[in-house]
């Protein structure tokens, strides 16, 4: 049998347009024919150089060799987040990959550190393997994920790579200007009009036009969920500069008066930026913020404007919206990336070939929906639970009222360190407990389970768990070693 292919047409390139291009060429090249348009005029908007472990095992699908893809995109290695003065008060805490001390069904490890009634939150990092070696700098690939790790990257260059990769996997790539969407009579989309004088035409679209949305709400009008009365930031300035510092195995997130700095180790760079409220900040202001606390710039700072939210619907008609042109979520917790490898894996699983169901664009919507917005509420958790009350920004974040579902999850942790995973959550429960504890919100009690042990059999089980990780983390290379030996770039610094 010869089933007739179907055209999918894919808007946009960037790292959204290559990374879709890329993962439909491997899994489809038998059921669909894949064209890429992009203009070169157009410039992207290079997010994206931070990122959280669903793009290991993405990049195991596309079957790429973890060493050559590094090497290629300037990468090191990331086991988690750093959070500095969340609180005000200089302090800082790890938001790690890797499981805390050990996995218990009743109740999460940390009920056992609070039954020790330690002294302060910080001595929970020594039980965390991931955060020990973060602390270090000290990094390495182990059998059975010992670490739990995803990568930092130059953004510009992931796009290149993928580029590479789908046009040899039979991608028709299409360097112009798209001039015009054109419509059917049910509303769906038929052809895309090019500046030449060419229409290609396309039985599915993936819009990858970023913040322009320019199939999704450009031309079918699909509209706007607005998350801005509970993510008060629309703004975020971005500037690399030469690295002076060995890297880091983790991202930094550095909290301001207004806002917070994100700092991303490269081999060869450092990615810095400056997310901030317009309404509490002015663009001269953050700017000036920014370039006084980085080293000498490559290039311009340049800005972003958002509205952070998602489209109501991600998948509209005969159109499916990937990366930003689906919606927006501030980069503190990584994520840009994971929605849309997410949101293609997903594709991926319902898809029908042109014959496009009802059912799968519902499936679609339901699960993508009801991830970004749990992905938001974590979010909005970084700002509520900071306890901040120094600048008019923070006062207003800490006061303010959060979803319901939040609000919930915030009270049973606090009245008992209970916190729970739901099915289509992308963060875990020791995820959330790291942040809450880290911004100060500690549990009134802790699960009466703990008590089945004695007070020595306690001590004698933490000492336990921390001597093992303090060995594990004693046997690991240096971070700056362990790329140097696996995935050197090759150029030297001076050439970035």
């Amino acid at each position: 049998m010869n089933p007739k292919k179907t055209r999918i047409v894919i808007a946009g390139g960037g790292t959204a347009g290559w990374t879709s291009a890329a993962f439909l060429a491997k899994h489809l090249s038998k059921s669909a024919d894949i064209t890429l348009i992009e203009s070169s005029d157009v410039p992207t908007v290079g997010v994206g150089e931070s990122t959280i472990p669903l793009i290991v095992t993405f990049n195991d699908l596309l079957g790429l060799d973890e060493a050559e893809f590094m090497q290629s995109v300037d990468g090191t290695f990331k086991v988690g987040i750093e959070f500095e003065n969340w609180k005000g008060d200089g302090s800082s805490y790890i938001h790690s990959f890797s499981r805390p001390g050990r996995e218990f069904w009743p109740c999460n490890f940390f009920h056992y550190w609070l039954a020790s009634k330690p002294n302060c939150v910080s001595d929970y990092e020594k039980y965390s393997t991931a955060t020990m070696a973060a602390r270090q700098n000290k990094f390495a690939i182990l059998p059975n994920r010992g670490l739990v790790y995803a990568y930092h990257f130059d953004a510009a260059k992931y796009a290149q790579f993928l580029q590479t990769y789908s046009v040899k996997r039979g991608v028709t790539h299409i360097d112009d200007f798209i001039e015009s969407v054109n419509l059917d009579e049910d509303g769906s989309i038929t052809s895309l009009s090019l500046r030449s004088g060419q229409a290609i035409e396309g039985d599915l679209f993936i819009d990858c036009t970023g913040f322009r949305a320019l199939l999704i709400e450009g031309a079918l009008k699909t509209g706007y969920e607005d998350w801005s009365q509970w993510l008060l930031c629309d703004s975020a300035i971005a500037v690399q500069t030469r690295s002076t510092e060995s890297p880091k195995p983790y991202t930094r997130a550095i909290a301001h008066d207004v806002g917070w700095r994100w700092r991303i180790p490269l081999q060869t760079r450092m990615g810095n930026g400056r997310v901030y409220s317009s309404e509490y900040l002015s663009h001269e202001a953050a700017e000036s913020e920014l370039l006084s606390h980085i080293e000498e710039p490559i290039r311009e700072p340049r800005v972003n404007r958002f509205t952070t939210g998602m489209r109501k619907k991600q998948w509209h008609k005969n159109c499916i919206a990937m990366g930003l042109s689906s919606g927006f979520l501030e980069p503190l917790e990584s994520t840009s990336i994971y929605f849309l490898q997410r949101n293609l894996i997903r594709l991926v699983q319902l898809f029908e070939g042109d014959d496009i169901s009802f059912t799968a664009r519902d499936e679609f919507n339901q699960q993508s929906g009801k991830e970004m917005v749990a992905v938001r509420d974590f979010i909005i958790l970084h700002y509520k639970v900071t306890g901040r009350k120094d600048t008019p920004f923070w006062r207003h974040c800490t006061n303010m009222s959060v979803p319901d579902e939040l609000q919930h999850r915030i009270d049973m942790f606090k009245a008992s360190g209970r916190v729970f995973k739901k099915e289509y959550e992308v963060f875990n429960d020791f995820s959330w407990a790291q942040i809450m504890m880290g911004q100060g919100l500690m549990p009134d009690s802790y699960h009466p389970f703990v008590n089945e042990m004695s007070a020595q059999e306690l001590r004698e089980f933490l000492s336990t768990i921390e001597n093992s990780a303090s060995r594990f983390v004693e046997g690991l290379p240096s971070h700056e070693d362990f790329i140097k030996r696996f995935c050197p770039h090759p150029s030297p610094p001076d050439g970035c």
